[in-house]
């Protein structure tokens, strides 16, 4: 057993102090935890201002104190053992558990800053003649010098920054902190690293929880008696079960709002890295998000019932797209206004007049800035659930996917390599794996270089695919469909990759690696294989299954008949006539209309993504867009395919049946 860690936001609206059972509205609430957020980013600031510097990174990094001692992992007794101290501004009170929330706040900034450190040293210590071209033995040298757990896409960032930096320095930075300017700290109070002194938490029944925490009465406090206990009263969402334990919060003011990140623990059975025998594969589209298929391993050989999986988000693609150009041509408006505001003194008559449109044009901005974002949270979690359920339909331990380091746009330009940069491909991966630990579902990572250009069928990646806009035009080019010369295959070209992504990731589950901080899983090296066709056998008729337990024979020979016509042919029946009178002779064997009703979600707790089933009217059709909770997205229904075995058409060796190699 293990524990998943998962945060879930909730919003404080009144409180109540401890001391006079005052009730406090939620605009004095605000102002009261924005005094205690503002006094905990200017101490965290200051503190991470006056480290940086390569001396005290030194410090840090080597782990040892000034007493001779091992730092330890908390953040804040780290920096008070390297006697890194913060006191706030004259006149102002602030109790020591407060300072621990702040030290904690930098020495978090300050220690993710050390991985930075690490790489630009390995990149600037082996920088090579030409950056973009690095030769075998330079990638040797550089390789030697990274530290562990370093992707390509870290390196080539890396590399870009450093590029330009020399280019208008004329010379390569001596540290990160010539390269970057001390990072930023936001307004929130980690209350993680208090006490029982200055926070507490306990549950209010099934769906409420507590929070006791000491506010400023003012924005300066001068004593202790500036301070006073404020009890929150909190509503769970329901994502966050009854089993669940509750970890102490993080403060901070969001439009207006008390927002409290509750971070929440469950208990979930550990995902094994190998020994997997049904997995799901998906790989990444521009328009079709998701594109995946089921596969199973048997006897070293893969095989797919050939049934694609596909997640279709053109028109919320479409939608993103608008809203960038929106977002660009407010941000180029907003700067053109900056620039003529300073060309101008505040006594001109036009200067009040263009600083109310540009801050109009500010806030807009930010407008569709929080509109992008929560679009995108949106979809990543929706994408996210649907690649869960269908591994899940499917019986399957394991989801393969692309190594988005290893993802790069090549020979493209203009809006093509705008929609892929503005994919939400890190927020659907991290979303996946949240979801998959849930239900003990390991997610593996493979690499992405040859996926949709070799044949799936033929395997070891001998034949080359022919890209084509169509089944029916392969004399010409395009990207969207595939066909295989050497075998004749002809699919779409994503559901193609999505089949060598499972080839490769349930061939060489045997090099999976776990990296040792974050836990993700990875496959670095290819193992080709060709992906087997197999038919699934179909479920035997009423009649075949009679005959079998009765032993008779399943096609009798008819008995003779009369074939002479002595009566004249039955009209068939009608069906009543509709409101308008057409069709009332229409025959009653094709309904006009046929329900088709989607999944039911399981479980009691609230969907991250996707609206909850709605009362529908008698004869509508629930087309498969109402279990993503996007209307304009269209997405494969999941369909568990349980009449083939235990869960799955993938259950048993039998219900498989290869239709060639």
């Amino acid at each position: 057993m293990s524990k998943l860690t998962a945060t879930a936001p909730c919003t404080a609206h009144t409180a109540m102090v401890e001391k006079t059972g005052e009730v406090v509205a939620q605009p004095l609430l605000v102002r009261r935890v924005a005094w205690l957020t503002c006094l905990a980013r200017e101490l965290a600031a200051r503190l991470v201002a006056a480290r940086w510097n390569g001396p005290d990174l030194d410090a840090l990094a080597c782990g040892v104190g000034l007493d001779g001692r091992a730092l330890p992992a908390k953040g804040w007794m780290a920096v008070r053992r390297l006697g890194w101290a913060v006191a706030p501004a004259v006149g102002v009170y602030v109790c020591d558990r407060v300072l621990r929330c702040t030290q904690e706040q930098a020495a978090r900034a300050l220690r993710l800053a050390l991985h930075r450190r690490r790489l630009v040293a390995a990149i600037v210590t082996t920088w090579p003649q030409d950056p973009p071209e690095r030769t075998s033995a330079e990638w040797d040298a550089l390789r030697m010098a990274l530290p562990d757990g370093v992707s390509a896409a870290e390196v080539r960032n890396r590399t870009r920054q450093i590029r330009v930096y020399h280019g208008e320095h004329g010379a390569l930075p001596a540290d990160l902190t010539d390269l970057e300017e001390p990072p930023k700290v936001a307004a929130q109070i980690v209350l993680a690293a208090a006490d029982r002194q200055l926070v507490t938490l306990e549950r209010a029944g099934s769906r409420g929880a507590r929070l006791r925490v000491r506010l400023p009465l003012v924005a300066s406090p001068t004593s202790a008696k500036d301070w006073a206990w404020h009890l929150l009263p909190i509503s769970l969402p329901p994502t966050v079960p009854p089993q669940g334990t509750l970890c102490t919060p993080t403060l901070r003011v969001v439009k207006g709002r008390v927002r409290v990140d509750l971070p929440f623990q469950i208990p979930v059975d550990v995902a094994p890295a190998t020994g997997h025998t049904i997995g799901c594969g998906f790989d990444w589209g521009v328009n079709t998000l998701l594109t995946g298929t089921a596969a199973w391993l048997a006897y070293g050989r893969v095989l797919s019932d050939g049934r694609p999986l596909t997640y279709d988000a053109t028109g919320i693609s479409a939608k993103l797209h608008r809203l960038r150009a929106e977002r660009e041509h407010l941000a180029t408006k907003r700067q053109h206004q900056q620039r003529l505001l300073t060309g101008i003194t505040s006594a001109d008559p036009r200067y009040e007049k263009l600083a109310a449109a540009c801050r109009r044009v500010g806030v807009e901005h930010e407008r569709v800035r929080a509109r992008i974002r929560n679009l995108n949270r949106a979809l990543a979690w929706s994408a996210a659930r649907w690649a869960v359920d269908q591994a899940r339909a499917a019986n399957a331990t394991v989801i393969y996917l692309e190594d988005l380091a290893t993802l790069q746009a090549r020979g493209r330009r203009g809006r093509a390599n705008a929609r892929l940069s503005g994919q939400v491909r890190g927020q659907i991966v991290a979303a996946i794996r949240h979801l998959a630990a849930k239900h003990s579902i390991a997610v593996v990572t493979v690499p992405a270089r040859g996926t949709s250009k070799h044949c799936p069928r033929c395997g070891n990646g001998s034949s080359v695919l022919r890209h084509c806009p169509a089944p029916d035009r392969f004399t010409e080019k395009g990207w969207a469909w595939a066909y295989c010369p050497a075998c004749g295959l002809s699919c779409d070209r994503d559901w193609g990759a999505a089949e060598r992504i499972v080839s490769r990731g349930l061939l060489g589950q045997h090099a999976t690696s776990t990296h040792r901080t974050t836990g993700a899983r990875t496959i670095s090296t290819a193992v080709e294989g060709n992906v087997a066709r197999a038919r699934r056998p179909r479920r035997p008729a009423r009649a075949a299954r009679r005959a079998r337990r009765t032993q008779t024979d399943l096609h009798p020979r008819p008995a003779a008949r009369d074939r002479s016509k002595n009566r004249p042919t039955p009209k068939r029946p009608g069906r009543p006539p509709s409101n308008s009178g057409n069709n009332a002779t229409a025959s009653r064997r094709v309904p006009d209309r046929r329900t088709v009703p989607a999944p039911t979600p399981t479980g009691n707790g609230q969907r991250p993504a996707g609206h909850a089933p709605q009362p529908y009217p008698a004869g509508h059709v629930r087309n498969s867009h109402h279990r993503t909770g996007f209307h304009h997205t269209k997405a494969t229904p999941v369909l568990a395919l349980a009449e083939h075995g235990s869960g799955s058409c993938y259950a048993r060796p039998s219900c498989l049946i290869p239709s060639g190699s």
